[in-house]
């Protein structure tokens, strides 16, 4: 069993109205032994997709390197956006050195309901990931319960949407596509990318999640 620890504080924007919230990055950018192509930052990994995304969405012509002018790039973007990024997960154990959700134990969370209660322009959290176990919802989830709280459904077509009440906020939650290639089997069995893919085989996961996230971020 090692130690997996976030190596990021959450990056939240006094003008912040979106949250990002995932759940912990790949434990190399933790042990600081990270690729040339990562960036130092969340969402930094260079098999990610979070970043490219948003680089297509807004035509941020961001770099891809191990540099400050990388990261720097990201928080201008964040910034000016009003949009925050603060995952779920402090620190955990794992038995194995990888990414995995699921292979999180001994998971210890970040207190993201305080972090809403003090960012008061926050209205929408958006999930990088479904419900699926020791996913971003999955564990804000039981956050809620135990302070009593619930999230109701808004909508069941996908992305699914859900809101909760707290301190007279109403609080959106979206539960986006992972921005992570594992999810790509996951779009493959969806019914509007198959018919998508039927009407333009040039059709692909990757854009399957510009239309999503496009429609929820920009």
């Amino acid at each position: 069993m090692f130690l997996h620890r976030h190596p990021y504080p959450p990056f939240i924007p006094e003008n912040a109205t979106k949250l990002i919230v995932g759940t912990i990055p790949p434990p190399r950018f933790s042990a600081g032994t990270l690729f040339k192509k990562d960036v130092d930052f969340c969402y930094g990994s260079r098999y990610g997709l979070l970043w490219p995304i948003l680089n297509e969405i807004f035509e941020l012509n961001l770099v891809y390197e191990n540099t400050q002018q990388a990261i720097e790039q990201r928080k201008l973007f964040l910034n000016k956006n009003g949009i925050g990024i603060c995952d779920m997960v402090n620190h955990c154990q794992r038995e194995k050195i990888d990414a995995s959700d699921l292979g999180m134990q001994q998971i210890n969370l970040r207190n993201l309901l305080g972090f809403i209660q003090e960012k008061k322009a926050i209205s929408t959290i958006l999930f990088m990931g479904g419900n699926s176990k020791n996913g971003p919802e999955f564990l804000f989830r039981s956050q809620l319960r135990s302070k009593g709280l619930n999230l109701v459904s808004v909508s069941t077509d996908r992305p699914k949407i859900h809101e909760f009440i707290i301190e007279d906020r109403t609080i959106r939650t979206i539960s986006l596509i992972s921005p992570s290639s594992a999810a790509n089997r996951s779009i493959g069995g969806d019914p509007y990318y198959k018919l998508q893919k039927t009407q333009n085989p040039n059709y692909t996961t990757f854009d399957f999640r510009i239309e999503q996230y496009r429609k929820h971020i920009s």
